[in-house]
């Protein structure tokens, strides 16, 4: 899956930094374009510049205005430290659609979106012996 975005750099800062995913930068031939690649269980999330694209497809370029990035389509990850997440996200502003809450069938969920608008869901499993109340 290939998601367009305005700056490498900041979403390799916002999956990478804050949200502490498997993202790495790749290692292209002279010329051609930077991405960010997070690979995950026989599927890969590719990020690209969003002027790449254009420079590349052009016809795509009228595309790009028309539909806003991330509009129906929502990338779930499972995390650690979810309340240290939860806490870096809202010490760097970024919007949150629910904060962290603990959900009744066992997981620790908050939903928030990346820098480029995209729907990000995180959850984290509550440890057994806290919701047996051991």
């Amino acid at each position: 899956m290939q998601l367009a975005v305005s700056q490498l750099s900041v979403t390799e800062a916002f999956y990478a930094g804050i949200l502490e995913l498997p993202v790495q930068r790749s290692f292209t031939s002279p010329g051609a374009p930077d991405y960010l690649v997070m690979d995950m269980d026989n599927m890969a999330l590719i990020f690209v510049e969003e002027d790449d694209v254009i420079r590349s497809h052009p016809m795509l370029e009228p595309r790009f205005s028309m539909f806003p990035r991330g509009i129906g389509m929502t990338l779930h990850f499972r995390v650690d430290d979810i309340e240290g997440i939860s806490e870096a996200l809202v010490e760097e502003g970024l919007e949150l659609l629910y904060p962290l809450e603990v959900k009744p069938y066992g997981i620790k969920e908050l939903w928030c979106f990346d820098p480029d608008g995209y729907l990000v869901v995180l959850d984290e499993p509550v440890e057994k012996s806290k919701r047996s109340g051991s």
